[in-house]
């Protein structure tokens, strides 16, 4: 398992925890929890062992948003360039910037997200790339950047329209006004809310373990089917899972679940 800075990391019964580890600043994104964010999700995606992640945040906070110390460096980076390279090196930091949340959608494995306290800005960004998102009771989210004169440029205006309309998004863009997790659940942000951290915790490791203990090849599948069909019209959509499963449906883990299945037992996936 590859080493990190900013960001705790176990495997376990096929399920990575990834919890971001810098309680002192409320998980506030800095240029080294933002690097290897998106290792760590390369590091799953490559990892057999690993079937489902889950990412949380430690300390009072799931994620505060954006560090202000990277802000600074990203400006102090291009601040002796001129005109056309300055702009070149700013959208290519942007790019990288984006690369690592979207190593969550890339990643083959379901990544779920357990939220409490505050998830603003960036961590709203980082929570809309993941599959399933749950909360605490007491969790609160915002689109904030507009109150810091920055168009939100890592996932939100691209992702958010899918889980809870363009109309709403608008809306949470414009103003950065502070949500509930009721309101999250309300308009589809949050797939569960729990009362509090401990139950959280326990509930999205349930449900961690339930997918774990499906077919992986299946599993991966799903996400992967669900991420092109969304890209895509729906004749492509539905070409392209003809394909995929002219190539898949018969493997292993299909013989083992109707077996399984006959024999009324659980089955066993290789990873």
């Amino acid at each position: 398992m590859p080493e990190f800075t900013c960001l705790t990391v176990t495997l376990a019964d096929a399920i990575a925890q990834i919890e971001l580890n810098r309680p002192d600043k409320a998980n506030a994104l800095n240029g080294t929890l933002w690097r290897e964010i998106g290792e760590v999700f390369r590091w799953v995606d490559e990892t057999p062992e690993a079937r489902v992640a889950i990412l949380s945040g430690a300390g009072r906070y799931f994620c505060s948003g954006i560090d202000f110390e990277l802000m600074g460096e990203v400006l102090d980076s291009v601040e002796d360039l001129g005109p056309g390279r300055k702009e070149e090196r700013l959208r290519r930091t942007i790019l990288e910037l984006q690369a690592a949340f979207t190593a969550l959608e890339t990643c083959r494995k379901p990544v779920l997200a357990a939220i409490h306290g505050l998830c603003i800005g960036g961590g709203l960004d980082l929570i809309a790339a993941c599959d399933l998102r749950y909360a605490t009771a007491d969790a609160a989210f915002s689109v904030k950047e507009v109150d810091l004169a920055i168009i939100a440029d890592v996932g939100s205006l691209q992702r958010l329209p899918y889980l809870i309309g363009e109309g709403r998004l608008r809306e949470l863009a414009f103003t950065a006004r502070q949500f509930d997790a009721a309101e999250a659940h309300a308009m589809g942000l949050v797939n569960q809310v729990f009362a509090d951290a401990a139950q959280l915790r326990e509930g999205v490791r349930a449900i961690a373990a339930s997918i774990a203990a499906k077919s992986p090849l299946t599993v991966r599948g799903i996400k992967q089917i669900l991420n092109y069909g969304r890209d895509h019209s729906l004749a492509d959509g539905l070409d392209y899972v003809a394909t995929w499963n002219a190539a898949m449906l018969l493997s292993d883990d299909t013989r083992e679940a109707i077996a399984a299945a006959m024999q009324k037992r659980q089955p066993r996936f290789k990873d």
